[in-house]
């Protein structure tokens, strides 16, 4: 269903407005001033405003200016009215981001035009910048592991489908980036992708976020709010970490998946959706039923096609390809010129067990950059001491060569501190100068003051 808001000072004309909309189909709104205007646009997503130029508190202008200031995501589109109209307002409306321009007394097939066609303009100017978001984060998909090849040729078999995928996978493996390449191969990929972290909403409000809500339902909450599940009408939802959800609020998801049916929160009248519904979690579902904390009757409704995405730890082949890709990326983004790493960086990145997974080594490769912005080439010096500690309790086979590793990386982070000045390094290691370059020649290390 479609939202708009009508803002006119005139009650006859609000009035109207809103009973024709409403038996075209409409979700409608309305406000006699720019303030009230303000905090309904503020607090819930309209697709269009149809905007009177004249109120009695300020210029419609400068509300529509406001408007526009809003992110392109969530910003409606704006349609100026007025019975003063001029040639000169309307292409200043249009500079200010206005869709359309229209003249009181008011056509009716005119008006429902206009409408449609900011309507339909939205939704196009919306799915663009969701396109554009996808194919932007596709870094959990780089690779040429074996796990990696058969996870991208599950999403080519199952994404054409309108089948339930369940993501099982740890933090930071990239299940939501899994869940938009399913999006983005399917029939649905010119529709919208909405998802819902059921970890990150309280349990309070999660029914509302999901369902919505309608007049009242929340004491001095906004008029109406559409939930997760009425937006991605006609495209896929994806509901990240599910295992968090309650059990009352699983019961309510079992209903809406059954016959694609719900209704608001606060509402009276069922809403019919049609969604392809993706879920994921990080927890083991069938130890949670065990414990009564996860319904089976759900399970199996999401469980229909399972993916597995590998933590990073059984895919390490693939660390030097995500890491030269993470590399290019922040490059880029801090104004950076392309920036090397040596190959005993890479192989000290990938002898770490990675618990956070590639979000991890994405945070970990931005870290570098930041600490390290003259550096050109990324070394073995730079990285954190997490990756060193890999090293000496996982590769060494004696307390003598984890001892020497251990010893070797301190050196290079006080050298590092010292801005490679050797005498300033041995004050901080409380050693004699000489007693430091006889270390520094023993474990190999070259630095060049």
């Amino acid at each position: 269903m479609n939202h708009v808001l009508v803002v006119d000072d005139e009650a006859e004309i609000r009035s109207s407005l809103e009973e024709i909309l409403r038996e075209e189909g409409y979700a409608v709104a309305t406000a006699a001033t720019a303030a009230e205007a303000k905090v309904l646009v503020e607090d819930a997503p309209y697709d269009v405003v149809l905007l009177d130029i004249w109120l009695p508190d300020r210029d419609g202008l400068d509300v529509l200016n406001e408007i526009h200031q809003l992110p392109r995501e969530t910003r409606p589109e704006v349609v100026i009215i007025s019975g003063h109209g001029t040639i000169e307002t309307a292409v200043k409306a249009t500079k200010l981001g206005a869709y359309d321009f229209l003249e009181k007394p008011l056509s009716l097939d005119r008006t429902l035009i206009v409408l449609k066609n900011a309507v339909e303009a939205r939704r196009l100017r919306v799915e663009n910048l969701e396109f554009k978001r996808q194919f932007s984060v596709n870094s959990v998909l780089t690779g040429e592991s074996v796990p990696l090849k058969a996870l991208r040729q599950q999403i080519r078999l199952m994404a054409p489908t309108n089948g339930r995928v369940l993501i099982y996978g740890e933090s930071g493996t990239g299940k939501e980036l899994i869940a938009r390449a399913i999006h983005a191969e399917s029939q649905r990929r010119d529709r919208v992708f909405v998802e819902l972290n059921c970890a990150a909403i309280p349990e309070a409000h999660i029914e509302a976020e999901l369902f919505g809500y309608r007049h009242g339902a929340q004491p001095g909450g906004p008029p109406e709010q559409r939930g997760t599940l009425e937006r991605a009408d006609g495209g896929t939802l994806f509901l990240d970490e599910v295992g968090d959800m309650s059990l009352k609020t699983q019961a309510k998801v079992l209903s809406a998946l059954d016959d694609q049916l719900f209704t608001p929160v606060g509402g009276t009248q069922p809403l019919r959706v049609d969604v392809r519904l993706i879920a994921s979690t990080n927890k083991d579902l069938e130890e949670e039923i065990a414990k009564g904390n996860f319904r089976e009757d759900l399970f199996y409704r999401l469980n229909v096609v399972p993916f597995f995405v590998p933590p990073l730890r059984e895919r390490k082949q693939d660390i030097p390809l995500l890491v030269r890709e993470f590399l290019l990326s922040f490059g880029r983004q801090y104004g950076r010129p392309r920036i090397e790493i040596t190959e005993e960086a890479l192989e000290a990145l990938a002898q770490y067990h990675w618990p956070g997974n590639v979000r991890e080594l994405k945070n970990v490769i931005e870290r570098v950059l930041i600490l390290n912005p003259r550096a050109l080439r990324i070394e073995r010096k730079h990285l954190p001491p997490l990756t060193h500690k890999a090293r000496a309790t996982e590769e060494f086979s004696t307390l003598q060569q984890a001892r020497d590793a251990y010893e070797r990386d301190y050196i290079l982070k006080k050298i590092e501190e010292a801005r490679n000045n050797v005498s300033r390094a041995a004050e901080l290691l409380g050693l004699e100068r000489s007693h430091l370059y006889r270390k520094m020649k023993t474990l190999g290390i070259s630095v060049r003051e």
